[in-house]
């Protein structure tokens, strides 16, 4: 597949919602395509027309700067049209309902609409009852799905064999998501990408920040970041929430440092190579000290570029897709298990 080819493969479904829904196959092709995106286009400073004509409407209805910027670049540089939304400034404000206000913005006619909400599952609610095509771009605790397919990416990039393609890369390799599992939506969301991929996933937090039945979902617990360590071929480390410590997960962040945080000397005691990923922003010196960080199995600033890579090939598959297969479509069940009890 190259840019010159001007075809694109087609997903499953007509929306991006959530991980859960993807095949390994749908996984695979969108990997695939953003690498080609960030090859071609991206690092050539080109920008192409897979969206010339169409409009994109960027409803962010939760406070954001990297996703919507990463999104907000990605539609720039596919020559697509974009119409910003936020809560502040919209109609929102003004005490009109969310439905209201999307079936507003379907009235103009537009193509696409990325949606983040502070409520889970609002994707899968507006894609039922409204005509233009969505895309998660964060829903309450629920998924993250362009970051979980932006940490697959640069993962897939050091792992996947491209003289063995029948092979995922990720089959035999370990991954441990560390953190805030309990509110992090970006749990969920590489949970089912790895999963699927073939890794083994396991979860590492204080007991108050796992969610009960995590083991449901296939993954092993650690509540020791050693033991995590040990473990895993890839860590991924979440942000510290800390608009919620007055709820007291753990007693100080000084604590939580010293029990979950990764720093240099930890990496040094790992007898073999050790990814290091986390989604941003980063608390330095509490998730991850400087070193670390910024050292060389860090993969943070590749995942930033993966991001806008992978936003551009999200977009433009489905956005690409031929008519019947858009329509064709469904937006799948709405998830009924929720392992966090609730949604923010």
């Amino acid at each position: 597949m190259s840019i010159s080819s001007g075809r694109l493969p087609h997903l499953s479904t007509r929306h991006l919602l959530g991980l859960a829904e993807l095949s390994r196959e749908d996984i695979l092709a969108i990997l695939q395509t953003a690498r080609m995106f960030r090859d071609e286009l991206l690092r050539r400073h080109v920008k192409g027309r897979y969206l010339a004509g169409r409009t994109v409407v960027n409803l962010f209805a939760e406070n954001s700067t990297r996703t919507r910027s990463s999104f907000e670049l990605a539609e720039r540089r596919l020559g697509a049209d974009i119409l910003n939304f936020s809560a502040e400034t919209s109609s929102f404000a003004k005490g009109e309902t969310l439905l209201d206000t999307v079936r507003n913005i379907e009235a103009m006619h537009v193509d696409a609409i990325v949606i983040r909400h502070s409520a889970g599952l609002v994707p899968w609610f507006l894609a039922e009852r409204c005509s233009p095509v969505f895309i998660n771009a964060g829903d309450g605790r629920h998924e993250h799905p362009t970051q979980g397919l932006l940490d697959l990416l640069s993962l897939y990039e050091r792992w996947h064999n491209p003289l063995n393609p029948d092979a995922t890369g990720f089959e035999g390799k370990r991954v441990t998501i560390v953190g805030d599992i309990l509110h992090g939506r970006v749990a969920l969301s590489n949970i089912h990408g790895l999963l699927k991929l073939g890794a083994e996933v396991a979860v590492c937090a204080p007991p108050t920040l796992l969610p009960r039945g995590i083991e449901d979902l296939g993954v092993r617990r650690f509540v020791r970041l050693d033991d995590a360590i040990e473990f895993s071929d890839a860590l991924n480390m979440l942000r510290v929430q800390r608009e919620r410590q007055d709820r007291g997960f753990f007693p100080t962040m000084t604590e939580y440092a010293r029990l979950f945080g990764l720093n240099h000397r930890r990496l040094r005691e790992r007898s073999h190579e050790l990814l290091v990923l986390h989604p941003g922003p980063i608390n330095r010196g509490i998730e991850l000290d400087s070193e670390t960080a910024d050292g060389p199995q860090s993969l943070i600033l590749r995942q930033v570029e993966n991001g806008v890579a992978v936003r551009m090939a999200v977009l433009a598959m489905l956005l690409q897709a031929e008519d019947g297969n858009r329509n064709a479509g469904a937006t799948g069940p709405i998830p009924t298990m929720d392992m966090r009890g609730d949604h923010a």
